[in-house]
Order: structure tokens, then sequence, then C-alpha cells
């Protein structure tokens, strides 16, 4: 006859890990893994991606003014800043998210009021990153699209 010792089936159970406990610290170590990876990511790469974005995004407000109203709409760079020309004052902003951004060729683009302009492009980059460039361009018919810069 066998006899067991109040207790011992519950000690035995609980020498080891459970399945379920394996994947809940796995799944904790892998969310741990992503938030670190992010937290690392170059910010000024994604940075000047998001300024590139929303000067897109002016110049196809621009553009849309100027077809509206018949008058042509000049945007000009200037160190700190940027300004459109046609547009009411106060309509389209003047300034970067961030100081670091620098217009890298020129900085003159003109807009409308014709449905089809020119191409034209502008290239900005990061004063604290700078082999990284981002061209914001058209080929004068389709809207502005962000692209890497080539060298």
């Amino acid at each position: 006859m066998r006899t067991s010792v109040p207790g011992s089936d519950a000690r035995r159970r609980s020498t080891g890990f459970t399945l379920i406990e394996l994947l809940v610290v796995v799944a904790i170590v892998a969310v741990a893994t992503v938030g670190v990876t992010f937290a690392l990511r170059d910010n000024s790469g994604a940075q000047l991606e998001q300024e590139a974005r929303r000067l897109s995004a002016l110049f196809e407000s621009a553009r849309a003014q100027s077809r509206s109203t018949g008058m042509p709409v000049v945007w000009h760079s200037f160190p700190g800043g940027f300004r459109f020309e046609g547009v009411p004052a106060g309509a389209l902003p003047d300034h970067w998210l961030r100081d670091t951004t620098v217009v890298q060729d020129g900085g003159r683009i003109v807009l409308g009021p014709e449905p089809v302009i020119g191409p034209q492009e502008v290239v900005i980059g990061s004063s604290a990153s700078p082999g990284n460039s981002l061209r914001i361009a058209t080929d004068g018919v389709r809207p502005f699209g962000v692209e890497a810069a080539t060298p």
C-alpha cells in the first residue's frame, strides 16, 4: 500500500514552470525589446521625414490656393524659415518644425496658377545629421512627393 504525505503532490507540481508561464515571459521580453528598439530609433531621420511631408502638403495647399485665386504663389526659403508670397499673411506657416532643418539647394518654388507647372524640387536636410537629405519634387502634373535625395 502506498502512502502519500499530505502536500507532496502540490510540492511536486510546483517545482517547474507551466507552458503558459513561459509564454507570458517570452511575450513580456518581446514587448520590452520592441519598446527599446523604438526608443533607440534614429529620431533625426524621422523628424526630417515629418518635415518633408509637411512641406509637401504645404506646397499642395499653396498650389490649390494659387489655382483658386488665379495668382501665382512663390515659396522662398531663408535661414531658419520660409515664406509663401501670394497668399494672405498667416494663411500658411512660415517656419520649420525644428531649428535643425535646412534647405540644401536653392529654395524657390513657383506654384501655379496653371494646372500644369514645370518640374520643380527642393532638397532639405538636417544640420544634426548632414548626410541625411530628402527631396520634395513634382513633375508638374502630379502632386509633390517625398523621396530620398540622390547625392
